[in-house]
């Protein structure tokens, strides 16, 4: 990983890198993406998913699970694709052969309206998880379209950096750095920056989409988060809502008095519990114990993240009994490196999931609209509620009569925000 202090040099010669001259009938050929140790750069008939999966210039695994069945995507929008990587010393993505990190794709559209959309990715995903979510959608409009891996991936990345909190703090630079790239890069292609930069992503990405109009304001014109995840100094954050519900559901799936209600007391929405097992063998334990890894990592001593699924009580070292209050003030000095604060300066539309049980409403998406609000920026914020949403779209094949996709209503936010910030119409 760099450090923040040696990445601002390399964001400061992407603005000041010459622009190249395209010299081949696709205009490719001549396209640099400044800071970038290598780019590879190719002319394609479709960049949207369905030209990009069968030519390989793409990875279905890293979107899987994040849709619902039966969604169907635009497509037909020839144009440039560029894969490469900036300089990283971490290399936990082995994609294309090259096992290293801050890789990045941007696509430029033949057919150009002049605007530009930067994404990171959910979770600890790749470059290509929001190919089907949000990239096919944005450039079937005419956008161009980057997407970052945010400088590391995978279960480890709490590897990643030298101190508690560095390898989340390189997401926020790593998106900044692609969007200065990426604007270069335009500029080289039509001839003139985008008019118009947004910044949208789902989950750990519109978590990156709220620190990006907080911290790097200047780069966008607006964005949209959808279930984003909040970081907060002394609490909502997901060390403080997970280990309650890994304590709760293991009683409550055994009948056991109380549990029930202690996770409601959590933020777990009453409707949602069809939805808490699949996120108690899938999620809630993996994401507690890479993230408490990664923001507090003495409290299990020289052990990495921790033991999986420990049982209730075991004690020190185990995350179903963490307690983030309790802990030393350095930790929380690390999470207060990577929270969020709701001084947003650009316009902002949130939509949240009601039913989502990994980011739970009444403590991430509600208490951030609050945050903005009271940072004295609710006038650039928007936020909507979505009945039946819950974390990924994915889950509507095992629950079709519970959970309501929210892609449309993401997509709807998006052109909002896209009316909200080029014709003044301001939204509901």
């Amino acid at each position: 990983m760099l450090r923040a202090m040696m990445l601002v040099p390399v964001l400061l010669a992407s603005l000041a890198a010459p622009a190249a001259a395209a010299d081949s009938e696709c205009g490719y050929r001549g396209l640099r993406v400044p800071g970038a140790v290598r780019s590879i750069a190719v002319c394609l008939p479709d960049l949207t998913t369905a030209g990009t999966v069968p030519g390989g210039y793409t990875d279905p695994a890293d979107w899987e699970g994040l849709e619902a069945p039966g969604t169907v995507n635009p497509s037909g929008v020839p144009g440039i694709q560029i894969d490469g990587y900036f300089p990283d010393s971490s290399k936990t993505n082995p994609t294309h052969g090259w096992n290293h990190d801050s890789q990045f794709v941007i696509r430029l559209p033949h057919r150009w309206n002049g605007g530009l959309v930067v994404s990171g990715p959910p979770g600890v995903r790749e470059q290509y998880a929001n190919d089907r979510i949000i990239g096919d959608h944005v450039l079937a409009r005419g956008y161009a379209f980057a997407a970052t891996d945010k400088g590391n991936t995978g279960p480890s990345i709490y590897k990643d950096g030298r101190k508690p909190g560095d390898a989340i703090q390189e997401w926020h630079l790593r998106m900044a750095q692609l969007a200065l790239a990426a604007k270069r890069v335009a500029a080289q292609k039509y001839g003139h920056a985008p008019r118009y930069t947004y910044a949208a992503g789902l989950s750990a990405g519109g978590y990156l989409v709220r620190g990006q109009l907080e911290r790097f304001p200047w780069l966008y014109t607006g964005g949209v988060d959808w279930n984003a995840v909040l970081f907060t100094p002394e609490g909502p954050s997901l060390l403080t809502t997970l280990p309650l519900a890994l304590r709760a559901y293991p009683r409550y799936a055994a009948g056991k008095p109380g549990a029930h209600e202690e996770m409601l007391a959590a933020g777990y929405p009453a409707g949602s519990e069809p939805l808490w097992d699949y996120h108690y063998k899938n999620l809630w334990d993996f994401l507690q114990r890479i993230l408490r890894e990664e923001l507090d990592p003495s409290y299990d001593g020289a052990k990495e993240a921790g033991t999986p699924f420990c049982a209730e009580g075991t004690g020190a070292g185990c995350d179903t009994d963490y307690d983030y209050g309790s802990r030393p003030r350095e930790v929380h000095a690390a999470m207060r490196r990577v929270s969020l604060t709701g001084r947003i300066q650009r316009p902002l539309i949130s939509v949240q999931g009601a039913l989502d049980v990994l980011t739970p409403i009444s403590k991430t998406g509600d208490v951030y609209a609050e945050m903005v609000r009271k940072a004295g920026r609710g006038d650039l914020h928007r936020y909507y509620r979505v009945p039946g949403g819950t974390h990924t779209d994915g889950l509507n094949a095992a629950f079709p009569t519970l959970v309501r996709p929210m892609e449309p209503d993401f997509l709807t936010a998006f052109d909002r925000l896209a009316s909200w910030t080029q014709n003044g119409t301001q939204p509901n």
